[in-house]
């Protein structure tokens, strides 16, 4: 289960201030849905991919004890 900010929330702020974490939740979550979201669904998960993108991608470049190499939402 997700334990974050909501949507509500986060529309409120850039996606730069967003964590890892909030990033790969809500785009997998739209990613389920694209075929249904609306022009401005679709605006919010094109800038939701393209902030993964400017960081390089989610996933770590290697594993520790505190983290895997991807980040974990639910």
């Amino acid at each position: 289960m997700y334990v974050g900010r909501d949507m509500t929330e986060l529309s409120m702020m850039s996606k730069k201030e967003w964590e890892d974490s909030e990033l790969a939740y809500f785009h997998h979550s739209l990613q389920q849905v694209v075929p249904y979201l609306n022009a401005e669904g679709q605006t919010i998960h094109r800038e939701i991919i393209e902030e993964i993108t400017s960081r390089g991608g989610l996933n770590h470049k290697q594993a520790t004890y505190t983290h895997g190499t991807k980040p974990q939402y639910d």
